[in-house]
């Protein structure tokens, strides 16, 4: 289970969740690489299981309870981040795609 006792303490986690993505994240995929390539791309939901985990560790009023809990936390943190990654372009900003017709 997933919780938090306040919608502050709900800020607060992604904000360190947010931190710790940027920072703590790249450096542990890089050292678990041999670990990805041999699952497949698999273990990278198991890191970001451990973000999540992680995340709970620093923020008081948030807390993610069991391995099972924190499986699902980062399955759904991973599809909301990539739909969201879908309405951004390459250099960080909102695209409007614009398709004319040539008549």
């Amino acid at each position: 289970m997933v919780s938090a006792a306040s919608t502050g303490a709900l800020i607060w986690a992604a904000i360190a969740l947010g931190l710790i993505n940027a920072f703590v994240r790249p450096v542990l995929v890089l050292l678990t690489l041999p670990f990805t390539i041999l699952t497949l791309g698999l273990f990278l939901l198991l890191l970001n299981a451990a973000m999540l985990n992680l995340a709970d560790w620093f923020v008081d009023g948030f807390q993610v309870v069991g391995f099972w809990s924190s499986v699902f936390g980062a399955i759904v943190i991973s599809l909301v981040s990539g739909l969201c990654s879908n309405f951004i372009g390459p250099k960080g900003r909102y695209e409007v795609l614009v398709i004319r017709r040539d008549s």
